[in-house]
């Protein structure tokens, strides 16, 4: 993965504003554009490249793409439902409707439909405990799930894909 003349003129841009000495401080606004331009995910060759381009150690980007539930460290699908599996949530029935979701999808956490339209993963709180239990889509969070929100969530966006 390689970032096209746009991308390396936004990384650029990214890395102007801090110190020259404090090339790292980029690092995950770079991390959020490179896994874009890789499909939404993240391998070790474009960490790897993240890491050449701001001049740190690779170590130093597998670190925080490995530590935030933001980044992607294998494919995904086209829509990443990121259910939260907190306290709060747990206790409203995240632990269903991650079981719910899964066998709604056919997929365990981590995997991918075969249209490579689904997939989800747990993360932690997304800070929206008195609408619990709730997932991210997107930009988009989802709250108060039950079985039939989860039926007209995927519902929704295999229309959107044309299926």
């Amino acid at each position: 993965m390689k970032f096209n003349e746009t991308e390396l003129k936004e990384v650029e841009r990214l890395v102007s504003r801090y110190p020259a000495d404090r090339q790292k401080s980029a690092l995950i606004p770079v991390l959020h554009l490179a896994q874009v331009a890789n499909g939404n995910w993240l391998d070790a060759e474009t960490m790897d490249y993240v890491a050449s381009l701001l001049k740190i150690t690779n170590i130093e980007v597998y670190e925080v793409a490995s530590f935030y539930s933001m980044f992607n460290l294998k494919p995904v699908g086209k829509y990443l439902f990121e259910v939260c599996q907190t306290g709060p949530c747990n206790i409203q029935g995240a632990k269903d409707i991650i079981a719910y979701i899964e066998k709604k999808l056919g997929v365990k956490e981590g995997e991918v439909t075969s249209d490579g339209l689904f997939s989800f993963k747990r993360v932690e709180c997304l800070g929206a405990c008195g609408y619990a239990p709730m997932l991210q889509l997107g930009e988009h969070f989802k709250e108060h799930l039950t079985p039939e929100k989860i039926d007209a969530i995927v519902d929704e966006h295999r229309m959107k894909a044309g299926l």
